[in-house]
């Protein structure tokens, strides 16, 4: 099914989403979408794959729990916001926050990403959620992070990040293709190995990835990963006023 998106105003067009899905839609392409709110939000359908042509607004995937969305061009900010389940695949770029409180489900993203990525991201009831980036992201990345997996690989861009990655994080993992500048690092993380368990959940993400925008796996991988980790259990124990 097709929709015509051009300058239709964001409730009708997530009404008409919602009501093809409800007819038994399984594949709805979404034309001429030029910043509209709230696409995919709260869907459950697992069954279901929005395609959309054009540049969706913000909170595209808020608090959805299974369908597929594609995005053949750039999306705004807050994509996959507390996301449950599902899968986003954005082949440009995105704005700020993409991930927010994510607790599930997985985004590919092809190009570079804004400021404060998968902020407050977190596991949730034995679920995952992962991210991963082709490109660059702005400062302030995996902040407050306590659960599920970010990887940055820097494709034809440097530096990997903004300043202060991982402010805050205090779970989950963020794994860097090749070197990171540690002037870069907030005074929360440390720089670690990954070990065989890491490696794999790498491989496999990569290989996704490279499927998914046509690069060559090989040459992805050849550069190595570094892995992000909180320096401490406690990182605002500085904060807190000591006992007797």
């Amino acid at each position: 099914m097709k929709i015509n998106a051009h300058n239709m105003y964001y409730r009708d067009l997530n009404k008409m989403v919602r009501k093809a899905i409800k007819k038994g839609e399984k594949e709805i392409v979404l034309d001429n979408v030029c910043g509209q709110y709230y696409i995919g939000d709260g869907l459950t359908r697992k069954d279901v794959k929005i395609i959309i042509n054009g540049v969706p607004g913000n909170d595209m995937g808020a608090f959805m729990n299974g369908p597929i969305i594609i995005v053949n061009d750039d999306a705004q900010d807050a994509i996959g916001n507390t996301m449950n389940g599902g899968k986003i695949v954005v082949y440009g770029n995105v704005g700020d926050v993409l991930g927010y409180s994510m607790r599930g489900g997985v985004i590919y993203v092809k190009g570079n990403a804004g400021y404060r990525t998968c902020i407050h991201m977190k596991e949730y009831k034995g679920m995952h959620p992962t991210v991963v980036i082709g490109g660059c992201t702005g400062a302030f990345a995996g902040e407050y992070m306590a659960g599920g997996t970010l990887i940055i690989l820097g494709i034809d861009c440097n530096p990997l990040t903004g300043y202060y990655l991982g402010t805050g994080i205090h779970g989950g993992r963020i794994f860097l293709r090749g070197q990171i500048d540690k002037k870069l690092l907030s005074r929360d993380v440390k720089t670690v190995e990954p070990d065989m368990k890491d490696k794999r959940a790498i491989e496999n993400q990569v290989r996704e990835f490279c499927k998914l925008f046509n690069y060559e796996y090989d040459d992805i991988m050849k550069p190595g990963f570094v892995k992000i980790v909180p320096a401490s259990k406690r990182p605002y124990a500085h904060l807190y006023i000591s006992g007797p």
